[in-house]
């Protein structure tokens, strides 16, 4: 609907305006808009302000659509600065927005693979369904991290503190979570085929239906106290590779000072039926 050029009714004669002031101080500014509605009475009733007219509200579609256009191009500035947050980080301690950032790009599915965020603060990082293989996450603080359903094949989790971690139904093939604490984790249903546990943490953990656990890499050492829903064998299994089942933190310790510098049984004698 056009607001400017429309049919307009010739402005009344000014005595009859100028008597509907109520006061002698507002006759100036009735005044004032008598001639405004004389101005726009006159200029309405050329085509050239009709087409200005339509020019602008042309414009802001033309706006509209240069702005849908430009949407690829603003995803990959975001993705670019979220990138470049998590590489200017890299190897130094502190979250320097490196959390919002991982999350932000998994939440746009692009795959974090071969991610560095080694000693990196990331409590509560939110990343299910991520793509992190390959990443380094060593010596990182990610206590409750949600790493559910995500591929973390080949990842790097040494000395890693992943206490309540959820990995649920996560693809940990060859990972390494060598003296990892994994304290209270969630790994149900979580494969583990070639993966390392050895000096883990597991106590109190969920190992719920995991899979190729007798697969795994090295156990030796790794405290399963109290973990949980463990699979039939899995415990007498991952004692004859050296595994321990202590509730004491400094006998713990003894035990890992003491630990032979071999797994004390072949994984393949552990594994015989």
């Amino acid at each position: 609907m056009p607001y400017v050029f429309k049919q307009r009714r010739p402005p009344e004669p000014w005595h009859e305006v100028k008597r509907k002031a109520l006061h002698h101080y507002l006759i100036p500014l009735y005044y004032a808009n008598w001639l405004g509605e004389w101005a726009a009475y006159v200029l309405g009733k050329w085509s050239l302000f009709e087409v200005l007219e339509y020019g602008g509200s042309f414009s802001i579609l033309i706006a509209v659509i240069f702005y849908f256009m430009g949407t690829g191009d603003r995803m990959k500035q975001k993705h670019y600065m979220a990138w470049q947050v998590i590489n200017t980080a890299q190897g130094k301690g502190g979250s320097g927005g490196r959390v919002d950032a991982m999350q932000e790009l998994n939440d746009d599915h692009v795959p974090l693979i071969g991610v560095d965020v080694s000693d990196a603060f990331l409590q509560d990082v939110n990343l299910p369904g991520a793509e992190l293989r390959r990443g380094d996450f060593s010596s990182a603080d990610m206590r409750r991290a949600v790493l559910r359903t995500s591929d973390i094949e080949g990842a790097n989790f040494h000395l890693t503190n992943l206490r309540g971690a959820d990995l649920g139904s996560a693809d940990l093939t060859d990972t390494n979570f060598q003296d990892a604490d994994l304290t209270g984790a969630k790994l149900s249903d979580a494969e583990l085929s070639g993966a390392s546990f050895e000096r883990a943490d597991l106590r109190d953990a969920d190992l719920a239906a995991v899979r190729d656990w007798k697969a795994i890499k090295a156990i030796r050492l790794a405290n399963l106290h109290g973990a949980r829903n463990l699979p039939a064998d899995f415990l007498d299994w991952a004692k004859r590779l050296g595994a321990v089942d202590i509730a004491d933190d400094g006998e713990w310790a003894r035990a890992l000072e003491a630990g032979p510098a071999t797994q004390p049984a072949s994984r393949q004698a552990a594994t015989a039926p």
